[in-house]
């Protein structure tokens, strides 16, 4: 008897070994490389933009896509996603964006280091980028 439990542990462990190498050599070279630096964080949906979200749209892309993305989708080892379920209003709600911009943050949520404050940027120009932020977000799932 107890060498049937055991017979069977032995192939139990095997087809575990087994399938996990088959699950293995199953992945695509490209599963196992590094995403490119740069590449989206997230996949993001945008919606149609009323014109304070379309004038925030600009401003981003022209202030803030460098590292967040064009969609506010992140890009790999420059910046994190915004349309992301941390920056939801009840955990970063709009004065964030606005203190963000005028006098930087401390990384703690993401490994990309201290985000720097963006100069040139007026409380109007931040006015319009949550919108557009929000936006992008309330499209996605994030309220």
């Amino acid at each position: 008897m107890k060498r049937i439990g055991t017979g069977v542990a032995v192939a139990a462990l095997l087809a575990a070994i087994l399938a996990g190498a088959v699950t293995w050599r199953s992945q695509s070279v490209e599963d196992a490389r590094p995403a490119e630096t740069g590449a989206p964080l997230v996949q993001v949906t945008e919606p149609e933009l009323l014109p304070v979200a379309l004038e925030g749209q600009s401003v981003f892309r022209a202030n803030c896509a460098a590292c967040h993305g064009n969609l506010a989708d992140g890009r790999e080892g420059l910046g994190p996603p915004l349309v992301h379920k941390i920056y939801e209003p009840g955990h970063h709600g709009d004065a964030a964006f606005f203190l963000a911009a005028a006098q930087g943050v401390r990384s703690h949520h993401w490994p990309f280091g201290d985000m720097p404050p963006v100069a040139d940027v007026s409380q109007d120009d931040v006015r319009k980028i949550v919108a557009y932020v929000r936006t992008l977000q309330q499209a996605n799932g994030i309220y």
